[in-house]
């Protein structure tokens, strides 16, 4: 069908919602090689540096496959057939497409083509999504408000002197300014739920051997996971579904139970210590009210004590640097790695070596000295291997508060969206923000951020986070779609 024959459609209001979409190609209002230029010419007029690779004509050529499958299948079969048909996806950086550039934001990978496509990717590809190209982000997926981009900053969606969070704030920004409808993030210790919280949207993190992390350039790979960022919950777990499951290539991946339906009213811990000093006011008192009106919906809420989150930000970046500096010993120009021109002429290993990881920005060499340090001879067993132990405790004191809760509700973050440059200086004060994520991480739950309101002063977003026992994704995704509405109406009459 050309664009001629098509019913008039105002693309400018266009829903970004996958529903939205397919009802229009069912209408034959829109195709998905029109939609598919029309959020390409928006990613050309943005400014907000989102994206560091527009995969154009991968992108067109998606879309017309995505067209002749509605037109010679029919559009209740190619869409039962291809849930994500004609769908514009964005990528995170971080992430392996056959025959594109993957750069994980720094200059070491500049000019790295994939030989090969994520799990994730491929599975997106088959289920008919057009891939728009790759986001931006904080190199190596290293830092909370992707600043730490060798391409420069990604703009708050909004507040373009605030950050977007981070690492995956070029993914967040992107589904936040409307320049694709589903971005994937990846999320080590909260760089999913971090910027969608700051940017206003919905990002999930599955459980730990949900989904697959093959083709995904690790950081530290036992909390590394592959989640969607969307507007709405609905939209996340679309996407989740295409992606989950056991992968041979991925020896983490696992089955889960099937959950049964809950016949009683949701439990939610809230743990008391989320609340304390550090906890931006305006932030704690939206929480607070978010909490309460789940009550008012049936939700049952009990206060529940997390008794290490003292010791979250210590064991959460003694384990994560460790194995970003083993993951990351790879890239010495040998392996991989661009070698610059200055270390073609050496005459000794040593000073290729610096030579090429020189290109490596300021924060991932700081992590890389950190977890050296942490895994040297005479430092192991008192860093990595009491990390390693303190972190099985925070593990079983999360499945002991799961014993008597269904979910764990609190903030994603102290505070809203900050200035950028304002925590360039201070990283330890950077990592702080990430204490509420972090625990997820570690016990390998799954969790998500959900939009519930916004700063009085400032107006920026404001996230909740909820969190599950370890393979309850489907309880978790359940649920936040079951409220998102409440919350999403409470904030147009401004409550």
């Amino acid at each position: 069908m050309t664009p001629n024959q098509r019913l008039p459609f105002d693309l400018k209001q266009l829903h970004h919602s996958i529903d939205s979409i397919h009802a229009a190609f069912c209408r034959q209002e829109i195709g998905a090689e029109e939609l598919t230029l029309e959020y390409l010419s928006r990613i050309r007029a943005s400014h907000h540096n989102a994206f560091l690779c527009v995969t154009e004509s991968q992108a067109v050529e998606l879309a017309r496959q995505a067209d002749r499958r509605l037109r010679e299948l029919g559009s209740e079969v190619a869409l039962a057939r291809y849930p994500l048909l004609g769908i514009p996806v964005a990528l995170k950086d971080n992430l392996q497409w056959e025959g594109v550039e993957t750069t994980c934001a720094s200059r070491i990978l500049q000019g790295y083509v994939s030989p090969f496509s994520a799990t994730v990717v491929q599975k997106l590809l088959d289920a008919g999504a057009v891939i728009l190209g790759k986001t931006n982000l904080d190199e190596f997926a290293m830092g909370g408000s992707n600043e730490n981009s060798a391409y420069g900053p990604v703009l708050h969606p909004t507040h373009l002197d605030r950050v977007p969070g981070g690492s995956s704030g070029g993914s967040a920004t992107a589904v936040g300014v409307g320049l694709c409808v589903v971005a994937l993030g990846t999320d080590t210790g909260g760089s999913i739920r971090l910027p969608a919280s700051y940017c206003g949207i919905s990002g999930f993190k599955p459980s730990y051997g949900r989904v697959s992390r093959y083709g995904l350039v690790a950081f530290a790979s036992s909390l590394d996971q592959v989640g969607p960022m969307a507007r709405s919950m609905k939209d996340c777990a679309r996407v989740h579904a295409v992606l989950a499951g056991v992968d041979p290539k991925d020896a983490t991946t696992r089955e889960f139970k099937v959950e049964p339906d809950l016949k009683r009213p949701i439990r939610l811990g809230v743990p008391h210590q989320f609340f304390g000093q550090g906890l931006s006011p305006d932030v704690s008192q939206v929480v607070k009210s978010a909490i309460q009106k789940l009550e008012s919906l049936g939700a049952e809420v009990h206060e529940v004590s997390f008794d290490y989150s003292d010791a979250v930000i210590s064991t959460y970046y003694l384990l994560a640097v460790s194995e970003a500096s083993s993951n990351l010993s790879r890239f010495d120009g040998v392996r991989f790695g661009r070698r610059p021109l200055e270390a073609e002429n050496v005459l000794d290993l040593d000073s290729f070596y610096k030579k090429v990881r020189s290109q490596f920005g300021p924060e991932v060499k700081r992590r890389i000295l950190f977890g050296a340090f942490a895994l040297s001879s005479g430092h192991y067993d008192a860093y990595y291997r009491k990390a390693g132990e303190v972190r099985e405790l925070i593990r079983a004191n999360l499945d002991q508060i799961f014993e008597e809760v269904d979910l764990i509700v609190g903030p994603v973050a102290p505070t809203t969206a900050y200035p950028l440059g304002s925590k360039t200086r201070d990283p330890l004060e950077m990592y702080l923000n990430d204490l509420y994520t972090i625990p997820a991480n570690l016990a390998g739950l799954p969790a998500l951020s959900l939009p519930i309101g916004v700063e009085s002063q400032t107006g920026l977003p404001i996230g909740l986070q909820l969190q599950a026992q370890r393979g309850q994704d489907q309880l978790l995704l359940d649920s936040a779609i079951q409220w998102e509405d409440v919350f999403k109406d409470q904030q147009k009459e401004g409550v």
